[in-house]
């Protein structure tokens, strides 16, 4: 496993648009872009990332906004802003094809990298592996914080954001078996704080509002791809799981889910090897 200081010590920056984004790339083979959650970074993926780099060339950002890429406060943050950004990120490091593996928001930013893939009449996603999120916006079932960071004092609740605050909201998305240490509670607040990125949490939450106004164009890239498709999910998540999973069986075509018990929002964090291992048998290795 990775710390905060090891993972950022061995990434690259890129520019979008004028704003500087922080990646990771290791391995060779077939590219895999791990896209994180809300309101985390690429550290995330730090559980699984030795295992994945083996196999793949896998490539990480922060989002813009997140992490240690740039908190730009003129920065329209949104899910199509950021599938710009990896749309561009992918361009400059030369990839034509990919597999994608996402999370939280990730999540929505690949449903609209693969509604750009049926638009366009192309195939560059050549499979995608979602993680917990909120793929349908009648089953996303935000926190309180989530809630307030919406709300027309989003800005306040940002602002006063603090170790206290953020812990016992973060907390609730795990079972009591899986809840993260002391210790890591303050490595991942360390990565929103970042940079003062409190000033901005209210900005980043909007994606939300997005997946209601694209629901139905989210939707039927999930019905219409042209890839393989796998949702892994921790069923235990009160923000997206066994009530997320029913829907997306009700919803989606041949639906191939793998369900993991006594698990919260973050599978690749609570139960790395059991998504590895679902994740490998998806991509054949």
């Amino acid at each position: 496993m990775w710390s905060v200081n090891q993972w950022y010590a061995q990434g690259a920056r890129f520019k979008h648009q004028g704003h500087d984004v922080f990646y990771r790339q290791e391995g060779v083979g077939d590219t895999l872009v791990l896209l994180h959650g809300f309101p985390t970074a690429s550290w995330d993926w730090h559980r699984v990332w030795d295992n994945l780099t083996r196999h793949y060339r896998v490539i990480a950002a922060d989002f813009i906004g997140f992490g240690h890429s740039a908190r730009a406060t003129h920065f329209a943050s949104s899910v199509k802003s950021q599938a710009d950004m990896v749309e561009a990120l992918l361009k400059d490091r030369g990839v034509e094809q990919y597999h994608v593996l996402a999370h939280d928001i990730g999540d929505s930013v690949a449903q609209e990298l693969l509604a750009r893939d049926l638009e366009r009449n192309q195939h560059r996603i050549a499979s995608c592996c979602l993680l917990n999120g909120g793929l349908f916006p009648e089953t996303h079932r935000p926190t309180r914080t989530q809630q307030l960071l919406l709300g027309p004092f989003g800005f306040m609740v940002s602002r006063l954001m603090n170790l206290r605050r953020f812990s016992e909201s973060f907390t609730i998305l795990f079972p009591p078996s899986t809840r993260p240490r002391p210790s890591e509670l303050e490595d991942l607040y360390s990565l929103i704080r970042f940079n003062n990125g409190t000033r901005i949490t209210h900005k980043l939450i909007q994606y939300i509002v997005e997946r209601r106004e694209n629901r139905e164009r989210w939707l039927a890239a999930l019905q219409q791809a042209r890839c393989p498709l796998r949702l892994i999910d921790g069923v235990n998540d009160p923000v997206s799981g066994q009530h997320m999973v029913d829907r997306y069986k009700e919803l989606i075509p041949n639906p191939d889910v793998v369900e993991i018990p006594d698990c919260g929002h973050y599978p690749q964090w609570e139960r790395p090897d059991e998504v590895l291992k679902s994740y490998f048998e998806f991509g054949g290795h």
